[in-house]
């Protein structure tokens, strides 16, 4: 290839340009620096409450601009609220595990009853539920979120569960949502409100746990075997 091939080839490659967005994510398509928001959100909102909690200092804490949150989460309520989605959506997945990795339907109840008990009676779920209802009067909207029927949960996975044992006829039940309330109500019987309440202030471990699955278990399946 002659000089001037070579200076005419490397003009037109200088010249061309790169498709919008190549190499690098669109706008508030960066899943890793959505996650570092969130998490630094979390640690703010879990040490200063809902309303103690600036964006300013969301933005110190997630170790990024103010600019940058705003292309992620349009407000305050918007990241807490993505919040609120981020830990339902591992609680499912925790939980729907739990029903599925076991055959016998007594070991699957008290996998899930077990893992879904500690989740709301964690210091984190309790604190969250607190700041809920602290603002409900003001922000409905935020309310809704939080207790939200439409997304997946952990009522909508075990009534999913209960479907499938009762098509298979392992299972008596004419309302499986229903029974999906009663049987998660069981297995945190005389700890949710309490933690809410700050009766009992210290988390509960799994062996004070195991017992009341165990009998909500119990209850539940003498109530819906199907008679032989």
């Amino acid at each position: 290839m002659s000089t001037n091939e070579n200076d005419r080839h490397g003009a037109k490659a200088a010249t061309m340009t790169l498709p919008e967005g190549y190499g690098r994510r669109a706008a508030g398509e960066d899943p890793a620096k959505r996650e570092q928001i969130l998490d630094g959100a979390r640690r703010v909102f879990l040490r200063d409450g809902f309303d103690g909690a600036s964006m300013n200092e969301i933005t110190r804490e997630a170790g990024v601009s103010k600019g940058t949150i705003y292309v992620y989460f349009d407000s305050k309520e918007d990241l807490f609220a993505a919040l609120i989605d981020r830990q339902r959506s591992r609680v499912v997945e925790t939980v729907r595990n739990a029903l599925h990795n076991h055959d016998a339907i007594e070991d699957a109840l008290y996998s899930f009853g077990t893992k879904l008990t500690m989740h709301l009676v964690s210091e984190q779920t309790i604190r969250s539920m607190r700041t809920v209802l602290g603002v409900i009067d003001r922000m409905p909207k935020l309310a809704d979120r939080f207790f939200s029927t439409t997304a997946a949960n952990g009522v909508s996975v075990l009534t999913e569960y209960l479907d499938k044992q009762v098509a298979e006829g392992r299972l008596a039940i004419d309302d499986t949502d229903l029974a999906a309330r009663q049987f998660i109500e069981m297995s945190m019987a005389g700890l949710f409100k309490r933690c809410l309440f700050g009766n009992l202030p210290e988390p509960k471990s799994v062996e004070e746990i195991a017992p009341i699955v165990k009998s909500a278990v119990r209850v539940f399946l003498a109530g819906y075997r199907p008679e032989l």
